[in-house]
């Protein structure tokens, strides 16, 4: 099976946030999992630099765009590297070969025989942070409500898309596949939209020079969503590597705030131009703090490196999709973050890797013995239950089902007592079986959740002298070699005594 996800492409108006890598963190986890069911996958993320607000931000600070963005897209390509995401790709949508394939998708589109692209004059208010237009019902107390700034009129002559005629297509895709956007009631909320009627957009602007020239109006350039959208598409045409254009279609994840233009006018768009609609989109909801979205206009940010700094970047991967159901707005802080390291990671799964470790040391000379017995949990239903989950992008709710098998392997040790075992020579065989149940259990659930850590996961096989192979298949019952040489392993989640970075 072949899998293609992306994540949005990012405003590089400022430097990356938790936001940010939440959503990158998120799809890598998911890509993980598809490799470790055999799936050929593709990962994207990026960059969208054109965007007026951009072009705006690089003024104020005396600089060409191009200058300015080439001088902050290292703080952006910096983050995928830090949270150890795997993806295949780094768009700029700067890149010559994006620019190009823009061009020819609006051309496709504008010579399609059912004049999809007219020119008009658009009037209306503006928000450069959303860089979007607002009616007035849209805003609240004359002010966007994600961004708290008021709209600017802008007046001026565009090409728009005539999206008002994909109103029936896109109903049908949407009865077509019930899963389309997930979870289902985004889903709902971008099919109200839809039957709410839809207006024509502008693909084009006259008063800006940064961006992709309209290949039939060079005195104007592409709208930044008519631009960005395309990038899910165009990595395959340039981007390094053979034959990616059999990934498309695309699974796309996104926030909340980008609904509209992924679920409503990117398959317009893709549609116009004759290409296949994207295979499906999961919107995710904001992190919050003090119930306010993060972002660095409220000044609220946290710095995912300062982060990964503290704590590790598996410690980061881990909150981010253990704290806030994958899909759902959630409230954050530093201090659920340092709750959840001590709680879970050091003391739940970095202690049970301790003991276990340390009784085969002690009780067994370092030699684990293979003599498989009822187990701790069913590792077999753990894989179909986390297959499942994931086909639903639940990474939260999967995390938990292997969380529930890392507190019944350390019920295990209380229910069994191995220290009580080890001093009756005559239950020495029992023993063997509770030790050997346990290291098994732990390679099981090292290998479940090695999306998440990708760090930790080959440490915790390393510690017990296992294979380091991945596949999920490895998520089952007796997978544990017999070995030699176990020592008791250091610890996985060191306690942290500095201080949380600050807000």
């Amino acid at each position: 099976m072949r899998f293609y996800l992306t994540t949005p492409i990012y405003y590089v108006n400022s430097t990356p946030h938790i936001g940010h890598a939440y959503t990158t963190i998120a799809g890598d986890i998911v890509v993980r999992h598809h490799r470790q069911r055999g799936d050929d996958t593709y990962f994207l993320t990026g960059v969208d630099e054109h965007a007026d607000k951009v072009a705006r931000v690089a003024a104020e600070q005396g600089l060409e765009p191009r200058e300015y963005t080439d001088r902050i897209v290292v703080a952006w390509q910096e983050v995928p590297r830090r949270v150890n995401a795997t993806n295949d790709f780094f768009i700029r949508t700067s890149d010559d070969g994006h620019k190009a394939f823009v061009q020819d998708f609006l051309q496709r589109i504008r010579d399609n025989g059912r004049d999809d692209i007219y020119q008009d004059v658009y009037a209306g208010l503006y928000c450069f942070g959303c860089e979007a237009f607002k009616t007035e019902d849209e805003l609240v107390d004359g002010k966007c409500p994600d961004h708290g700034t008021v709209p600017e009129w802008i007046e001026e002559k565009n090409w728009f898309f005539r999206l008002s005629a994909y109103q029936d297509r896109l109903l049908a895709i949407y009865d077509e596949q019930r899963d389309f956007v997930l979870p289902q009631f985004r889903y709902n909320e971008a099919r109200r939209f839809i039957e709410g009627g839809l207006r024509d957009f502008s693909i084009s602007r006259a008063t800006q020079t940064w961006g992709v020239p309209i290949p039939w109006d060079p005195d104007q350039v592409a709208y930044v969503w008519a631009d960005a959208l395309v990038n899910y598409l165009s990595a395959l045409h340039y981007a390094p590597g053979e034959n990616l254009e059999r990934f498309w279609p695309a699974v796309h994840f996104l926030g909340k705030d980008i609904l509209r233009f992924h679920c409503v006018y990117w398959p317009a768009l893709l549609v116009a131009a004759g290409y296949e609609r994207p295979r499906q989109l999961f919107v995710h909801g904001y992190l919050n703090i003090d119930q306010q979205k993060i972002s660095k206009s409220l000044g609220n940010v946290i710095d995912p490196l300062d982060l990964i700094d503290t704590y590790g970047v598996d410690a980061v991967r881990f909150w981010c999709a253990r704290q806030v159901t994958f899909g759902q707005d959630g409230n954050v802080s530093l201090d659920s973050f340092g709750e959840r390291y001590d709680s879970e990671l050091a003391n739940d799964l970095g202690n049970l890797v301790s003991r276990t470790t340390a009784m085969i040391a002690r009780y067994r000379d370092g030699r684990l013995a293979r003599s498989p017995g009822p187990g701790a949990f069913d590792a077999e239903a753990l894989r179909e239950t986390i297959i499942e989950q994931f086909d639903r992008y639940d990474i939260t709710g999967a995390l938990e089902s292997i969380w529930q098998a890392v507190r019944a392997l350390n019920q295990h040790v209380e229910t069994t007592a191995p220290w009580n075992l080890a001093k009756d020579e005559a239950r020495a065989a029992e023993l063997d079986t509770v030790l050997y149940d346990l290291a098994d259990g732990i390679v099981a659930v090292a290998v479940a959740l090695s999306p998440y850590l990708p760090e930790s996961a080959p440490r915790i096989l390393d510690a017990l002298r296992q294979s380091q192979h991945l596949s999920l298949d490895r998520v089952a019952a007796g997978v544990a070699d017999a070995v030699d040489g176990i020592e008791p392993a250091v610890p996985l989640f060191p306690r942290v005594d500095a201080p949380a970075p600050a807000a």
